[in-house]
Order: C-alpha cells, then sequence, then structure tokens
C-alpha cells in the first residue's frame, strides 16, 4: 500500500470513526431531549391531573352548597304552605261559629275597634239576616263612651266579621281584613309554635 493510499484509508477510518461518534452523540441527545420532553409531558400531565381534581372538588362543593341551598328553600316552602293553611283554617272557624259564639266575638271586636263617636257599623247580608234579637243593645254596650254606632241594613261584600264607617271614613274589620293585617306577626307566632328549635 502506497503512502497515498495509506493516507487515503486513514481519511476514510477517521471519516467512519467520526460519523459513528456523530451519529452516537446525535442518538444521545435525541435520547436525552425525548427524555426530558417526557418528564416535561408527564409533570404536565400532573398539572392537568392535580387542576381537574381541583376543579372536581370546587364543582362537587358547590353542588353540595345548591342542593343544601335549595333544601333549606323546600323546607321553607313547606313551612310557610302549613302556616298559611292554619291561618286560612282559622279565619274559616272564626266565620263557621255557632251563632251565639260567632256575635259574642264580634262584640269583642268591637269592643277593641270602635272609636267614641257616632258611625254605622256594616255586616254581610248572611250576618245582617241572623242577628240575634238584643244585638243592637248589647252592641250600644260594648261602645266607648261617647260611642255610637247605627247598623246599616245595606250589606257589604265580606265573609265575616263587620266594616266600621265613621264621617265617610272606612275601617275594615271583615276577618279576611284582620288576619291579612296581622299576618306577619301571626305567622311568626306560628312558627315558634310550631318549629321551635329548627331551622329555616
Amino acid at each position: 500500500m502506497t503512502g497515498l493510499e495509506q493516507i487515503i484509508r486513514q481519511i476514510e477510518d477517521d471519516a467512519a470513526a467520526s460519523v459513528v461518534s456523530i451519529r452516537q452523540k446525535a442518538e444521545e441527545e435525541a435520547a436525552q431531549i425525548a427524555q426530558e420532553a417526557r418528564s416535561r409531558g408527564e409533570a404536565r400531565a400532573q398539572e392537568i391531573a392535580n387542576q381537574a381534581k381541583e376543579q372536581a372538588k370546587s364543582i362537587q362543593s358547590r353542588a353540595e352548597s345548591a342542593a343544601a341551598l335549595q333544601k333549606r328553600q323546600s323546607v321553607l316552602a313547606a313551612k310557610q304552605a302549613i302556616i298559611r293553611e292554619l291561618l286560612e283554617k282559622s279565619r274559616q272557624d272564626m266565620e263557621t261559629l255557632p251563632e251565639a259564639e260567632y256575635f259574642t266575638n264580634l262584640l269583642k271586636l268591637v269592643r277593641r275597634y270602635a272609636l267614641p263617636q257616632e258611625g254605622e257599623i256594616l255586616f254581610s247580608q248572611r250576618d245582617l239576616d241572623r242577628l240575634p234579637s238584643g244585638f243592637e243593645q248589647e252592641l250600644a254596650q260594648a261602645l266607648p263612651a261617647g260611642g255610637s254606632l247605627k247598623v246599616s241594613r245595606e250589606p257589604r261584600k265580606i265573609d265575616g266579621g263587620f266594616v266600621l264607617v265613621y264621617g265617610g271614613v272606612e275601617q275594615n274589620c271583615s276577618f279576611a281584613a284582620l288576619f291579612d293585617a296581622a299576618k306577619d306577626r301571626l305567622q311568626d307566632k306560628l312558627h315558634a309554635l310550631l318549629f321551635a328549635g329548627g331551622q329555616a
């Protein structure tokens, strides 16, 4: 082998060794890049999984809060319905009392609401038709000093109770109006009696 051939051979061997070295280095770098990418991908995947868990916890917490609120609202609505029914039943019971008891209660209301001046008292047609004898005398005794009430023969469209009229100013003492005026106070009392110690 001549010197030139040896030089060429040496160059070829060096080139082959260099190619192998470059290839090996490239493969190592590629493996390292792939490993780093896998590590970054795993870290990102873990980060996404953690975020998903936190979001799931948040959604579950909001759902539980919403369910608890809906339950409280349902319980409150049921309690209010019970109270409304009791108030309505009480009003109806007042209207359907036996006559003697009914008119005794009307006289109690007159004592409470009548003014010490001249006026007029109006009843429903049903009550006008069943006014007990001597009621006007009992009515006069129930009035405050200086007060007088004339029983009007003109009926009012009310279910029970009466309407007082003083100089064109009316005071509605029908059971519906009295219950409506006292509704909040009565609801609070009924709630305290029926649901003492309960929530909502």
